[in-house]
């Protein structure tokens, strides 16, 4: 008798555990979480801050402010990948296997993202690309998996060609940072200017963390180009445009510009780049429209008065994509679903109309080529518009590894 009781107890316990269990499965369907990965500190850390406040701002605007999709409660969870590929990576698993996340998202680092590609992989989620700018990612290193609702750096060059013929440059010096981002980038600035005739003198790569470029700037000085492009992100881009001024690179050369966020441009700029042209991703003095009009308002009300920057947009519009994707799915961030739902997926943001390529995942969108109008306005208002490049025109070419290749025909 006592051993029947002792086993019906524990069937008994056992069931009620598998209720229990049930039923925190049902209450975890309520809620969504997605993964974060951003930079808080080292080089990168203003992209990391511009891309976490526009993702928020952006699923807020997404879901009316309700924080929620197909009845599900969204919740993000951020981690600082301080731009380390292997930390990006490892972070990444253990938000998916262990803190439940079912949608990655991120990073301002390329080496990072191209990282979180593989694990999103090998874990079959869904991986949003956000401010990492390398054409590797909708490119080289392609996977069905990964979107990017951001521009990527050869948009930005292929911007750049529409002043460049005007400018009687001939020949061009790349100086471009030793990692992914500076070395696709490099790639991609090679074949936009030589597509307009340009040749390229030689290509320099330096360490992200430089502080001292003298003897790079040397090698820029002696290449016998009348053109420096560099290829730089984060913090160290002040050392490096202080100390182009600095030794008379200016003097000698025009500089492309692709310019930076605001704090940023302020403090590594010069009286004597004034007047400069160059690409810009995103200024909120720019856009002419409603959404970009609400993010800038809310932006400023959710933190203290700060205006939108560089990447805030690219953080908006990924979380614009991401809630229109779960809406059609209803819910579920199985990737046969989502796929299905982001390819060719068109939508309003901040910068106007994006459109998913279906074939890489690469999002089509115009890009600004601005004039440096001061460096001292306190509401960061340093640019005039010089034209809005449609986004037919800087279409990136479908350029995907063999085994998808076949999708460039799409």
């Amino acid at each position: 008798m006592f051993r029947r009781t002792l086993v019906f107890s524990m069937v008994f316990v056992l069931a009620l555990m598998a209720l229990s269990g049930a039923a925190s499965d049902a209450r975890a369907q309520d809620k969504l979480i997605i993964g974060l990965l951003s930079d808080q500190t080292g080089a990168l850390q203003q992209y990391g801050k511009e891309l976490e406040q526009g993702f928020m701002l952006g699923l807020k605007y997404a879901t009316e402010g309700s924080m929620e999709v197909a009845g599900r409660k969204l919740e993000v969870l951020v981690r600082d990948t301080q731009s380390n590929p292997a930390t990006g990576a490892s972070q990444a698993r253990e938000l998916i296997e262990k803190d439940g996340a079912e949608v990655l998202v991120g990073a301002p680092s390329s080496g990072v993202a191209l990282q979180l590609q593989q694990v999103a992989a090998d874990l079959d989620v869904i991986l949003m690309a956000g401010p990492a700018a390398s054409p590797a990612i909708t490119g080289a290193n392609f996977h069905p998996n990964t979107f990017r609702a951001c521009r990527n750096t050869t948009q930005d060059f292929l911007a750049l060609t529409t002043v460049l013929k005007d400018t009687g440059v001939k020949k061009v010096v790349i100086l471009a940072a030793d990692y992914d981002f500076g070395r696709s980038s490099a790639v991609a600035a090679e074949a936009a200017y030589t597509g307009i005739g340009l040749e390229i003198a030689q290509t320099i790569y330096a360490p992200l963390n430089t502080t001292d470029f003298t003897a790079v700037l040397q090698q820029v000085l002696a290449s016998g180009a009348d053109a420096l492009q560099p290829i730089w992100a984060g913090d160290t881009s002040v050392a490096l445009f202080k100390q182009i001024a600095e030794l008379g690179v200016l003097d000698k050369m025009i500089l492309i510009t692709s310019f930076n966020s605001n704090p940023i441009t302020k403090a590594a700029s010069t009286e004597g780049e004034v007047g400069g042209i160059g690409s810009m991703v995103y200024h909120y003095t720019l856009p002419k429209n409603a959404i970009n009009d609400w993010l800038v308002e809310n932006h400023k009300a959710d933190y203290n008065g700060e205006f939108p920057d560089l990447f805030t947009e690219c953080g908006f519009a990924t979380a614009q994509a991401l809630v229109a994707a779960l809406k059609a799915t209803e819910g579920d961030t199985s990737t046969e679903k989502m796929i299905a739902a982001l390819e060719g997926l068109e939508w309003e943001g901040p910068r106007g109309t994006y459109v998913m390529r279906a074939s890489d995942h690469q999002v089509m969108l115009p890009i600004y080529i601005v004039r440096l109008v001061n460096l001292t306005d306190p509401e960061f208002k340093f640019y005039e518009l010089v034209r809005e490049v449609p986004a037919e025109f800087v279409a990136p070419p479908c350029a995907l590894p063999e085994q998808y290749a076949e999708r460039c025909k799409q």
